[in-house]
């Protein structure tokens, strides 16, 4: 004997409005979601923050990079797949170049300042 469901009105009404239900708790719900909101946003500001702060203090403390670092990158000139000739200038301005392969660096040259300065360019390029 086949048995037949039998639906009651109450719970038909429970079935149908249930995709409803969500909307109206969104809608009573605006200001958890606001508060979710600050709750994500908030300690990522924070963490952020901190992690700038550490890096500025690390930068002062170490002296990783800036104006006063005893050699600066003036120019790389890559001559192989792994060869480099560097161009670094020093703090009392002069300026030496070096090669830098995968296994060792050498010293080439020292440079004068004649050496370092643009040449102006010449009219006869096209």
């Amino acid at each position: 004997m086949a048995s037949a469901r039998i639906v009651s009105p109450l719970a038909a009404a429970a079935l149908a409005a249930a995709p409803f239900a969500c909307l109206a708790a969104s809608t009573t719900n605006d200001s958890s979601l606001l508060g979710e909101l600050v709750s994500i946003l908030l300690p990522l500001s924070l963490i952020i923050a901190a992690l700038v702060a550490f890096l500025l203090v690390a930068r002062r403390r170490f002296r990783v990079s800036g104006r006063d670092t005893p050699l600066s990158v003036l120019q790389i000139v890559p001559v192989g797949p792994r060869e480099r000739v560097v161009v670094l200038g020093t703090r009392s301005g002069g300026a030496i170049a070096v090669g830098v392969s995968a296994q060792r660096v050498s010293f080439i040259t020292k440079l004068d300042a004649a050496d370092l300065a643009v040449a102006p360019p010449s009219g006869d390029e096209q």
